[in-house]
């Protein structure tokens, strides 16, 4: 039966994916890729010898209608990213809900997403968190800033090497000096999990040049 795969990629090592993904990336009828050129690296790595269509924020809404077409003419499509989970952080929601809304049967592989992991290398509560991924870079920053306050529990952010430090002092400012951790690079050679208030972290940061992509994870008021 014709459907969209969601399939999940390694988010360091390319050891950390299924088996079960790599036979589907082998026999569906097409795949898409958030970056072809960082794609294609997987493939080769586990002799998958074919074509990558691109599928990234920029060309989704163009490229969705013609996927469906295919899909429902019977082909079985791919969907993955650059690393992780489509659609957590990542390009894939809006397929994903046009083939909900167009009846197309959809099939998530489970796998590997960044926010995992470095939750519960955090050492904070893991029983009730928020998944926020990126703060907005500009437009409805500090009103996000000022509702995560209000959240109960842990809180889950993404952020990159070029704004974790304005993005620590942001959330010590709007949310206290709560205990925190940071965790980057999971799963590469150089992962590396830093836990403290946030003014600490703050200093550790400011004081070394922040490489990696970044998690950090923030204990709830209470704790």
């Amino acid at each position: 039966m014709s459907k969209l795969y969601v399939i999940p990629t390694p988010i360091g090592n390319l050891e950390d994916v299924t088996f079960r993904a790599i036979r589907l990336l082998k026999e569906v009828d097409e795949v898409y890729a958030e970056d072809t050129r960082q794609s294609q690296k997987l493939l080769r790595h586990y002799g998958i010898d074919r074509k990558l269509y691109s599928y990234h924020k920029f060309s989704e809404r163009k490229n969705v209608p013609s996927m469906i077409d295919k899909i429902r003419s019977g082909m079985e499509l791919a969907l993955i990213s650059d690393a992780g989970t489509p659609g957590i952080s990542d390009p894939g929601f809006i397929l994903v809900k046009e083939c909900v809304d167009a009846g197309i049967e959809i099939d998530c592989l489970p796998g590997p997403v960044a926010f995992v992991p470095a939750l519960v290398m955090s050492g904070i509560d893991t029983s009730y968190f928020t998944f926020v991924g990126f703060l907005p870079h500009k437009k409805g920053r500090q009103t996000q800033l000022q509702k995560l306050n209000e959240v109960d529990g842990t809180l889950v952010l993404y952020e990159s090497p070029h704004r974790i430090v304005k993005s620590l002092t942001q959330l010590k400012e709007f949310l206290g000096d709560r205990n925190a951790a940071v965790v980057r690079e999971i799963s590469k050679i150089y992962q590396e999990t830093v836990r403290g208030s946030l003014s600490e972290l703050i200093d550790t940061f400011e004081n070394k040049t922040p490489k990696g992509e970044f998690v950090i994870v923030i204990a709830d008021v209470k704790s």
